[in-house]
């Protein structure tokens, strides 16, 4: 897949005099690959406000840089080899992954800053769009393919060990996260830890997992019901439901992130369950799993058109189990595209 990195570099120069600087010293891993294509743990990249750049990194990663669209040095303190002939104020840095010790050494002048990069990964192009498409699908096989698996007697470790595998055997480069994987009272933890507890019959059990595929992270959460659901079962199922199929259909360009968040919770808080729904509605995915925007109910900022997000409601009884469902769509102008296509109907199993 080929990007056209100088046309991002390019819309990030355009933010910079606004933030009043004329550079912005990128130091973050994530936002590093965004600009370049260079995946390393350590390199940086300097841009310039009329687009120029300069790339650094470590002989590790120098002959791959060199195949790159970018200029590039080669040093072990990368921040520190792109800042050495700077001059004079306004050089902005990545306050949220810069160091106080680098910052402190690298002397006066620097700027520190709100995320920039993040803002502009959040609005994705049609190959990174693809990306995550497979990676979607992935993810969608994997639960096809071990459902039958599904049945007391196996281990929360185990099952989440099964979704692994095949994600990767479907040409994954690894799970997006740590698959969670929650069984009867474990459900009421949002992100449990799977254990050696095993499955019963009359269990919920909750799945959240997602394959990574060239590096886009894709996110789905199924909760099953093993045997016949009780009526508490049912209900906080259904209300889940209604409260997802909510907010997915809140998500339009445009729409206020604490407003998308409201359309679900303002379901669950109608039922009485406000208190059991303890956690931000959704999270933008792409090059990381948890990336801008965010919905929430103190999250500010609006949804522009392409931008992959996740709608995951719960209920969580404490002592009892819950439900999450969750899938990953992209913002349309004509309503959301889904990209996780698995059933949202209760699979009884």
């Amino acid at each position: 897949m080929t990007f056209d990195y100088v046309g991002r570099r390019a819309r990030l120069a355009e933010l910079l005099p606004a933030r009043e600087v004329h550079a912005l010293l990128v130091t973050s891993p994530v936002n590093v690959r965004y600009l370049t294509g260079l995946a390393s743990s350590n390199a940086a990249v300097l841009v310039r406000a009329d687009g120029t750049a300069l790339l650094a990194t470590d002989n590790r990663y120098i002959e791959a840089a060199r195949l790159l669209d970018v200029p590039s040095v080669e040093a072990y303190e990368v921040a520190d080899k792109l800042t050495e002939n700077l001059t004079g104020p306004g050089v902005g840095i990545e306050a949220a992954w810069m160091s106080v010790a680098t910052y402190r050494r690298l002397g006066e002048g620097l700027v520190p800053l709100e995320p920039v990069v993040e803002l502009l990964r959040a609005v994705k192009d049609d190959g990174e769009l693809e990306l995550l498409r497979t990676a979607c699908d992935i993810t969608d096989q994997a639960f096809a393919d071990i459902s039958e698996k599904i049945a007391p007697g196996i281990t929360e470790r185990d099952l989440a060990r099964l979704l692994d595998n095949r994600m990767t055997e479907l040409g994954a480069d690894k799970p997006a996260f740590d698959t969670i994987v929650a069984a009867g009272e474990n459900g009421a933890i949002p992100h449990h830890a799977p254990t050696g507890r095993e499955l019963r019959a009359g269990d919920l059990v909750t799945m959240d997992f997602g394959a990574r595929y060239q590096g886009y992270h894709a996110d789905m959460t199924r909760t099953v019901c093993l045997g016949a659901p009780a009526g508490w079962q049912r209900e906080i199922y259904d209300l889940v439901a209604e409260a997802q199929r909510a907010g997915r259909h809140a998500l339009t360009p445009g729409a206020g992130a604490r407003e998308v968040d409201a359309a679900a919770r303002t379901v669950i808080e109608d039922a009485g369950h406000g208190s059991h729904f303890r956690h931000g509605l959704g999270h933008g995915v792409g090059l990381q799993i948890h990336e801008e925007p965010f919905l929430g109910p103190s999250r500010t900022g609006r949804l522009e058109d392409r931008v992959p997000i996740t709608v995951e409601p719960g209920v969580y009884l404490p002592g009892r189990g819950g439900v999450r469902i969750e899938d990953t769509l992209v913002t349309r102008e004509g309503g959301p595209e889904l990209f996780t296509k698995t059933t949202k109907e209760l699979l009884v199993l």
